[in-house]
Parts: C-alpha cells; structure tokens; sequence
C-alpha cells in the first residue's frame, strides 16, 4: 500500500488493493483458477443466502428484527420495480432483486478490512450492465415487434428534429452499459482508493496520526452510505430501462 522508496519519500499505492490475485499464487490462467474475484464473489452469494434463509425461516405474523429487515428490503424493491416500470414488470422483480442483493452485499463486503471489492472491477459491473442491456432490449423486440423501435422516435417533437433525435437517442441507448457499469465501478474504487491514502499517512505521521484516522472515519461512514446508493441507482437504472422495454412510446 505504501512503502518509501530510495529518496526517503513516501510511495503510495492505493490502486493495488484492486489488483486480480491467484489464491493458489500462480497464474490466473486458465480462467477457472480461484481468484480474490472469485472467493469474494463466492462469499456475497453465501452472504445472501444466509440472510434470506435465517431472516424467512420463522414466518411469523410478527416478524423480529431480522425479518423485518427481509420484509423491509423484499416490499421496497418491489415497490421500487411496480411504480418504476409498471405492474407488468413484477415477473422480472426475482432478477431485479438478486442484483440488488448482489450489489449490496458486495459493496458491504467490500468495507470490511483485508477484503475485496468485487463491483469496483469494470469486468464485474459490466457483465451486470451488458445483462441488462441485452434483457431490456430482447424484451422489447419480443413484446413489440419493431415497434420497440419507436423508442427512438420522438413523435411529438417538430418533424424537422425527429431525425436528428433519433439519432442521439440511439446513441444514447448504446451508452447506457457503459454509464451503467462505470458509476458503479467508478464510485466503489474511488472511496476505497482515498481510505488506503489515508491510511498510508496515518502509518507515518506518529502522533499527528489522528488527522487522517478521522479522515478514514469520516470517508469509511460516507462510503458506507455510497454502498446502499449504488445498489440502489444500478436497481433504479435497471427498472428505468425495463419501463422502456415495456412501454417504448414516447
């Protein structure tokens, strides 16, 4: 994270912490060599599983703390995809919350000291975002023919402009896998990669070390509220594009 180098000055490396590592210590390749990626991306799905499963297990009428918690984030995500994208969205709710469940635990996991952030790795995020993209656009050309096409097509705009914004809605369109994964990756690695600064000077500085320790307090509490955000904008997004599926005129 933070070593000196030959002048006596401090050498930081934040970005290491991101680094893809083979658990074995040898080559990540082949593909299927267990990974930091891997074991943490392993870890969430356990995560998850253990939570729904202990937090429904009891079903009672009046739940506790941790099926409340359940209820709680089950009736919010599915309020989330009806009024978002409409009450014909609700058979894609499963998927929906899988990955919001997905993107929460990670960004979780991912403030727990010597862990790994998965959803900071574009490769991550992406392949979320590419199946979302794919989805929503399949969806659409199976529940509109090519009149999912009208998407693009601002009928109630002036005739002279419908072709000039039809362009930069196509192109808009096609953007939306590469916003759609980099705001998640962009933020996750951003505040982890300021904590570990932090951290490197705390390491040097002795007694003036508690500047930087409130700094890491305070950035840790903010990246905390960015987890939860990011889970839910990637949702959002997700029914957002769904809603355009479903319902492509404009």
């Amino acid at each position: 994270m933070a070593e000196s180098n030959s002048g006596g000055g401090l050498v930081i490396k934040p970005m290491d912490q991101f680094n893809v590592q083979s658990l074995s210590g040898g080559d990540l390749m082949p593909f299927f060599i267990p990974s930091n990626v891997t074991l943490w991306m392993a870890l969430c799905w356990i995560g998850i599983v253990i939570f729904l499963v202990v937090g429904t297990r009891k079903k009672s009428y009046v739940p506790d703390r941790f099926q409340m918690i359940v209820e709680i984030i089950y009736t919010f995500v599915r309020n989330m995809v009806r009024d978002v994208a409409g009450r014909d969205a609700l058979p894609f709710f499963p998927y929906i919350m899988t990955a919001f469940l997905f993107i929460l635990f990670s960004n979780l996991l991912g403030l727990l000291p010597m862990s790994f952030t998965t959803t900071s790795h574009i490769a991550v995020t992406a392949t979320l975002a590419l199946i979302v993209f794919l989805s929503v656009t399949i969806i659409g050309f199976i529940r509109h023919g090519f009149g999912f096409l009208g998407l693009f097509w601002i009928s109630s705009a002036p005739a002279i402009l419908r072709p000039i914004l039809a362009v930069i809605e196509i192109i808009s369109y096609f953007v939306r896998p590469v916003s759609h994964s980099i705001r998640l990756a962009g933020n996750m690695m951003a505040g982890h990669a300021l904590i570990k600064v932090f951290a490197a000077f705390a390491g040097v500085m002795g007694f003036a070390a508690f500047v930087p320790i409130i700094a890491i307090t305070a950035v840790y509490g903010l990246e905390l509220l960015v987890a939860v955000i990011q889970a839910y904008v990637f949702t959002i997004l997700t029914c957002v594009y769904l809603k355009d599926a479903l319902h492509p005129q404009h």
